[in-house]
Protein backbone atom coordinates (compact mmCIF):
# COMPACT_ATOMS: atom_id res chain seq x y z
CA UNK A 1 0.00 0.00 0.00
CA UNK A 2 1.17 3.56 -0.86
CA UNK A 3 1.03 5.15 2.25
CA UNK A 4 1.65 8.71 1.16
CA UNK A 5 -0.86 8.39 -1.36
CA UNK A 6 -3.05 7.07 1.20
CA UNK A 7 -2.75 9.77 3.67
CA UNK A 8 -2.94 12.42 0.95
CA UNK A 9 -6.31 11.08 -0.46
CA UNK A 10 -7.28 11.26 3.31
CA UNK A 11 -6.25 14.66 3.66
CA UNK A 12 -8.15 15.82 0.39
CA UNK A 13 -11.34 13.82 0.42
CA UNK A 14 -14.81 14.84 -0.11
CA UNK A 15 -16.28 14.81 2.64
CA UNK A 16 -20.01 14.24 4.21
CA UNK A 17 -20.79 15.35 7.65
CA UNK A 18 -23.38 13.72 9.83
CA UNK A 19 -25.56 15.24 11.97
CA UNK A 20 -23.51 14.76 15.41
CA UNK A 21 -20.55 16.90 12.91
CA UNK A 22 -18.33 13.79 11.97
CA UNK A 23 -16.79 13.58 8.90
CA UNK A 24 -16.75 10.63 6.66
CA UNK A 25 -15.87 9.90 3.30
CA UNK A 26 -16.53 6.66 1.46
CA UNK A 27 -14.51 5.59 -2.17
CA UNK A 28 -16.23 2.98 -4.41
CA UNK A 29 -13.98 0.85 -6.71
CA UNK A 30 -15.64 -2.49 -8.19
CA UNK A 31 -15.63 -4.96 -5.28
CA UNK A 32 -13.19 -2.86 -3.21
CA UNK A 33 -14.44 -0.03 -0.51
CA UNK A 34 -12.12 2.99 0.99
CA UNK A 35 -13.90 4.85 3.59
CA UNK A 36 -11.95 7.55 5.27
CA UNK A 37 -12.39 9.85 8.40
CA UNK A 38 -11.37 13.30 8.88
CA UNK A 39 -8.91 15.02 11.66
CA UNK A 40 -10.75 17.29 13.80
CA UNK A 41 -12.22 20.73 12.16
CA UNK A 42 -13.53 22.73 15.17
CA UNK A 43 -14.55 22.63 18.83
CA UNK A 44 -17.09 20.26 18.87
CA UNK A 45 -14.22 17.35 17.29
CA UNK A 46 -11.95 18.41 20.31
CA UNK A 47 -14.54 18.15 22.72
CA UNK A 48 -14.69 14.04 21.72
CA UNK A 49 -10.79 14.48 21.69
CA UNK A 50 -10.84 15.46 25.21
CA UNK A 51 -13.74 13.20 26.48
CA UNK A 52 -10.74 10.20 27.46
CA UNK A 53 -12.77 8.55 30.27
CA UNK A 54 -12.73 4.83 30.01
CA UNK A 55 -16.45 3.42 29.05
CA UNK A 56 -17.28 0.17 28.53
CA UNK A 57 -17.96 -1.16 24.81
CA UNK A 58 -19.08 -4.39 23.82
CA UNK A 59 -18.62 -5.98 20.37
CA UNK A 60 -20.52 -9.75 19.99
CA UNK A 61 -19.29 -11.68 23.39
CA UNK A 62 -16.56 -9.50 23.45
CA UNK A 63 -16.27 -6.43 25.88
CA UNK A 64 -13.30 -4.19 26.65
CA UNK A 65 -13.03 -0.45 27.07
CA UNK A 66 -12.68 2.35 25.47
CA UNK A 67 -11.89 6.19 25.16
CA UNK A 68 -15.50 7.05 25.66
CA UNK A 69 -15.15 10.51 23.05
CA UNK A 70 -14.07 7.98 19.99
CA UNK A 71 -16.95 5.45 20.90
CA UNK A 72 -19.70 8.54 20.56
CA UNK A 73 -18.04 9.62 17.67
CA UNK A 74 -18.01 6.25 15.75
CA UNK A 75 -21.60 5.28 17.12
CA UNK A 76 -23.23 8.43 15.57
CA UNK A 77 -21.75 7.80 12.15
CA UNK A 78 -21.39 3.68 12.09
CA UNK A 79 -25.80 3.68 10.88
CA UNK A 80 -24.28 6.07 7.99
CA UNK A 81 -21.72 3.01 6.96
CA UNK A 82 -23.60 0.06 7.61
CA UNK A 83 -24.88 -0.13 4.12
CA UNK A 84 -21.72 0.13 2.96
CA UNK A 85 -19.97 -2.21 4.90
CA UNK A 86 -22.36 -4.59 4.34
CA UNK A 87 -22.81 -4.16 0.72
CA UNK A 88 -22.27 -7.90 -0.78
CA UNK A 89 -20.52 -6.74 -3.94
CA UNK A 90 -17.93 -5.96 -1.49
CA UNK A 91 -15.23 -8.24 -0.90
CA UNK A 92 -12.25 -5.64 0.30
CA UNK A 93 -12.26 -3.06 2.85
CA UNK A 94 -9.79 -0.17 4.02
CA UNK A 95 -10.37 1.99 6.83
CA UNK A 96 -8.28 5.08 6.61
CA UNK A 97 -8.36 8.11 8.99
CA UNK A 98 -5.93 11.30 10.15
CA UNK A 99 -5.80 12.16 14.10
CA UNK A 100 -9.73 12.35 15.28
CA UNK A 101 -10.23 10.32 12.12
CA UNK A 102 -7.82 7.31 13.20
CA UNK A 103 -9.29 6.85 16.25
CA UNK A 104 -12.90 6.31 14.37
CA UNK A 105 -10.77 3.85 11.59
CA UNK A 106 -9.34 1.66 14.25
CA UNK A 107 -13.31 1.57 15.69
CA UNK A 108 -14.60 0.76 12.52
CA UNK A 109 -12.34 -1.69 11.11
CA UNK A 110 -13.21 -3.39 14.50
CA UNK A 111 -16.57 -3.27 13.33
CA UNK A 112 -15.64 -4.26 10.22
CA UNK A 113 -13.98 -7.65 11.36
CA UNK A 114 -16.31 -8.71 13.70
CA UNK A 115 -19.40 -8.19 11.50
CA UNK A 116 -17.58 -9.49 8.03
CA UNK A 117 -16.23 -12.17 8.97
CA UNK A 118 -16.30 -12.91 5.21
CA UNK A 119 -13.75 -10.56 4.77
CA UNK A 120 -10.95 -10.96 7.24
CA UNK A 121 -8.46 -11.86 5.19
CA UNK A 122 -9.45 -8.55 2.53
CA UNK A 123 -9.33 -6.02 5.32
CA UNK A 124 -7.08 -3.66 6.11
CA UNK A 125 -7.17 -0.09 8.46
CA UNK A 126 -4.51 3.01 8.57
CA UNK A 127 -4.38 5.51 11.01
CA UNK A 128 -2.36 8.60 10.57
CA UNK A 129 -1.32 10.47 13.98
CA UNK A 130 -3.78 7.98 15.45
CA UNK A 131 -4.38 8.38 19.08
CA UNK A 132 -4.71 5.58 21.48
CA UNK A 133 -8.12 4.36 21.62
CA UNK A 134 -8.44 1.25 24.31
CA UNK A 135 -8.45 1.08 27.55
CA UNK A 136 -6.88 -1.04 29.92
CA UNK A 137 -5.49 -5.00 28.79
CA UNK A 138 -7.35 -6.96 26.17
CA UNK A 139 -6.63 -10.71 25.33
CA UNK A 140 -5.13 -12.20 22.28
CA UNK A 141 -8.05 -13.41 20.91
CA UNK A 142 -9.20 -9.85 21.02
CA UNK A 143 -5.97 -8.23 19.61
CA UNK A 144 -6.53 -10.28 16.99
CA UNK A 145 -8.95 -8.02 15.32
CA UNK A 146 -6.53 -5.12 14.82
CA UNK A 147 -4.00 -7.50 12.91
CA UNK A 148 -4.24 -5.35 9.96
CA UNK A 149 -5.16 -2.28 11.06
CA UNK A 150 -1.27 -0.38 11.00
CA UNK A 151 -1.01 3.19 13.46
CA UNK A 152 1.50 5.42 11.94
CA UNK A 153 3.30 7.82 13.98
CA UNK A 154 5.69 10.58 12.77
CA UNK A 155 7.92 10.02 15.92
CA UNK A 156 7.79 13.04 18.03
CA UNK A 157 4.28 13.51 17.15
CA UNK A 158 2.31 14.20 20.94
CA UNK A 159 -1.40 13.14 19.50
CA UNK A 160 -0.01 9.52 18.88
CA UNK A 161 1.11 9.38 22.93
CA UNK A 162 -2.04 10.62 24.14
CA UNK A 163 -4.20 9.94 26.14
CA UNK A 164 -1.62 8.53 28.09
CA UNK A 165 -0.18 5.00 28.62
CA UNK A 166 0.51 5.81 32.10
CA UNK A 167 -3.23 6.12 33.02
CA UNK A 168 -3.96 3.12 31.24
CA UNK A 169 -4.58 3.77 27.33
CA UNK A 170 -2.76 1.66 24.81
CA UNK A 171 -2.45 1.62 21.44
CA UNK A 172 -3.13 -1.45 18.99
CA UNK A 173 -2.65 -3.14 15.85
CA UNK A 174 0.91 -2.68 14.10
CA UNK A 175 3.33 0.48 14.90
CA UNK A 176 5.01 2.52 12.04
CA UNK A 177 7.36 4.72 13.35
CA UNK A 178 8.48 7.42 10.50
CA UNK A 179 10.57 10.46 11.23
CA UNK A 180 13.79 11.08 13.47
CA UNK A 181 13.93 12.20 16.88
CA UNK A 182 13.88 15.44 17.48
CA UNK A 183 13.29 16.94 13.80
CA UNK A 184 10.13 18.18 14.46
CA UNK A 185 8.28 19.72 17.49
CA UNK A 186 5.91 17.55 19.26
CA UNK A 187 2.85 19.38 17.30
CA UNK A 188 4.40 19.84 14.21
CA UNK A 189 4.84 15.93 13.71
CA UNK A 190 1.19 15.73 13.96
CA UNK A 191 0.72 18.30 10.90
CA UNK A 192 -0.25 16.82 8.16
CA UNK A 193 1.97 17.94 5.61
CA UNK A 194 5.26 17.04 7.96
CA UNK A 195 3.69 13.28 7.79
CA UNK A 196 3.40 13.77 3.85
CA UNK A 197 6.86 14.85 3.61
CA UNK A 198 8.46 11.60 5.81
CA UNK A 199 5.61 9.16 4.01
CA UNK A 200 7.34 10.37 1.00
CA UNK A 201 11.09 9.53 1.80
CA UNK A 202 10.04 6.38 2.89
Amino acid sequence: MDLYSLMKKCVEADYSETDSGINYAAEKSGDSLCIFFEASRGQSDWKINLDFPARAYRSGEKRWFVHRGFAAAWKSVKAVMEDKIFDPEIKRITSVGYSHGAAISLLCHEYIYYNRPDLRDNILGYGFGCPRVIWGIIDSELKKRWENFTVIRNIDDVVTHLPPKQIGYTHVGKMLEIGERGKYSSRDAHKAENILRELKEL
